[in-house]
């Protein structure tokens, strides 16, 4: 990776870029738009392009801001900006950064301090509930809560969403009436308590923005050029934010794919992606399409179940990487038991072969379908990592590992290290009871040893020189940036958590009618919704692709779980013959 300390010719930024990228990389005013596919390398594009703007003195670096969609990806664009010379750039989630403006200018607007955030809605909508005397179980809880997310994040008023609550399908039952004042009672509880939801950030954000032109004006001398990635998930209401804070400039760089919007539940849309051009006449629009990740037979796969939608772009391999590869596989189990323990068979032998752990995932459309895939794994001795589950720097044997680093690395001054980091860190670790080779107990024992193990090996990696206290504020850096070190264990989670992940070995299971597409996915658009989840998953490996369903949930007969099921429609479709097909052996 070049630095602008390695070379001080901004050229040099651009060195290693493909064509696209380094195209993307070279506009650097006006409306752009980057349509990114899976693995074409966008955050690499949009990271050289801000440091190449800062580089050649178009950008000053404190007006620029890139906005996200997760505090994840945030800081991981703020680490490489930092790595290539642009740590000045703010790269925030739109959530922060209006989270940070209400901070700064409420006090000036309003008077006082900004209302508290609401951690969680469920309480409040239950107390909501029982003032109007409605009986809400947990599960009724949650579907309002995002009713209430699904109203806010289109900006709708109450007369507006009466009007497009009567065909929806409303939680537990309630009709238009009854959510609307359930959903009053929620907002008067909140008023009185001075707090405000996620939602409401933003709300009260674009309401200052429109309501202040002295703050509105403030706000755009400060940021002057912005970058959205992921646009393909901005909802209206961040939207509308976007576009208060442009103001009347054009500055404005998006990125996105509109064959991987999955949160459309969330109020994700890809009309604004797709529209990009047509509301910006000017508009610059980069296609990257050159797939860095993936195996040539992985991406046929992909292309084939998106082709003719819109928006859908034809990923190639790149040039230096047009391996074939195997033919992605579709396997086909009596029951969802069986279809776990072949799986697990399966990835047990490509961890003999000498794939690593970390680098392999079985990923699925819900949460429940992890635990068979789980226990068949763990009965092979297999470790597994759930996405989604508890942070990394979450666990007590880090936190307790990250205080003994700080606190034996400030005893030691400023002086240089006597010793290898390495072992200075394996030496405070064994202290708390880490081996070097891995302990013979249970799960918990198994996932405490591979976090620590992953200390170490970090240590291992670390410059030569770094001292331990130097390696505690590193760990404390990664920790508020959410940049987790890799652990040695077999990755299990659902489609929606894998977005922006890669594996080299992926298994998709459950490829069956009600479970993907899911049943409650119901019309074209929620059923398209469901294919974009798969070419999600496919997308996410980059050599080895297994999918699999199970012809009942469980063996025999005379049981609910025993009806029969039919393979997915997205399956046909694969295996429809296309030259470099999936290969459909059956078990």
């Amino acid at each position: 990776m070049v630095t602008l300390e390695q070379d001080s010719d901004p050229g040099r930024l651009l060195e290693g870029l493909d064509p696209e990228q380094r195209r993307a990389a070279e506009t650097l005013l006006g409306p752009v738009c980057i349509l990114a596919g899976a693995g074409t390398g966008k955050t690499r594009a949009i990271s050289h392009r801000i440091a190449y703007g800062v580089a050649t003195g178009v950008y000053t670096p404190e007006r620029v801001l890139a906005l996200s969609f997760t505090v994840r990806a945030a800081g991981e664009l703020r680490t490489r900006l930092r790595s290539l010379g642009a740590g000045g750039v703010q790269s925030r989630t739109f959530h922060a950064a209006a989270l940070s403006q209400l901070g700064y200018f409420w006090p000036q607007v309003v008077g006082g301090r900004a209302p508290g955030i609401l951690g969680s809605k469920g309480a409040v909508i239950g107390q909501a509930a029982d003032a109007l005397r409605l009986r809400l179980d947990t599960a009724a809880l949650r579907d309002v809560a995002a009713e209430i997310e699904w109203r806010k994040v289109r900006a709708l008023t109450p007369d507006d969403y009466e009007r497009a609550a009567r065909t929806r399908e409303l939680p537990a039952g309630l009709g238009a009436g009854a959510m609307l004042e359930l959903q009053a009672a929620y907002e008067r509880i909140k008023d009185e308590r001075r707090q405000m939801d996620f939602e409401d950030v933003l709300l009260a954000t674009a309401g200052m923005l429109e309501a202040e032109p002295a703050v509105a004006e403030q706000v755009r001398t400060q940021y002057r050029f912005f970058v959205v990635d992921e646009y393909q998930d901005v909802s209206p209401l961040q939207q509308r934010v976007l576009e208060l804070w442009l103001g009347p400039r054009t500055d404005l760089c998006v990125v996105g794919d509109a064959s991987q919007t999955i949160f459309s539940f969330a109020g994700a849309s890809s009309e604004f992606l797709l529209g990009f051009g047509s509301r910006w006449d000017d508009a610059e629009v980069v296609r990257l399409e050159r797939n860095h990740r993936s195996s040539a037979a992985v991406l046929d796969t992909a292309n084939r179940l998106m082709r003719g939608r819109p928006g859908a772009l034809e990923l190639v391999p790149a040039e230096q990487d047009a391996r074939r590869g195997p033919a992605p596989s579709v396997l086909a189990f009596e029951s969802d038991a069986a279809e776990a323990d072949a799986v697990a068979a399966e990835v047990a032998r490509q961890l003999a072969a000498g794939i690593r752990p970390d680098r392999i995932a079985v990923l699925f459309r819900i949460g429940a379908q992890s635990a068979l895939v789980g226990q068949a794994l763990a009965a092979k001795g297999i470790s597994i990592r759930p996405l989604g589950g508890a942070r990394f720097f979450d666990h007590p044997a880090v936190k307790q590992a990250m205080l003994l680093f700080a606190s034996i690395g400030a005893g030691t001054g400023a002086a240089p290290p006597s010793r290898p980091l390495f072992q200075s860190v394996s030496d405070v670790l064994r202290d708390i009871g880490w081996t070097v080779d891995a302990p013979g107990g249970g799960p918990a024992e198994q996932e405490r040893w591979e976090l620590l193990t992953a200390l170490v090996e970090l240590a291992d990696r670390a410059p030569a020189g770094t001292s331990l206290a130097r390696f505690a504020q590193e760990l404390q850096e990664r920790q508020v940036a959410q940049h987790e070190p890799t652990v040695a264990a077999v990755t299990l989670g659902t489609l929606h958590s894998a977005k922006g992940l890669e594996w080299d070995a992926v298994h998709i299971v459950g490829l069956s009618e009600g479970l993907l597409p899911v049943v409650h996915a119901r019309g074209f658009d929620a059923i398209d919704e469901e294919r974009r989840l798969l070419y999600v998953g496919i997308t996410r490996a980059r050599t080895r692709l297994a999918l699999s369903w199970s012809r009942r949930a469980h063996a025999g007969s005379g049981r609910e779980g025993s009806r029969p099921r039919a393979p997915s429609r997205f399956l046909a479709e694969l295996s429809s013959g296309t030259p470099g097909g999936v290969s459909t052996p059956v078990r």
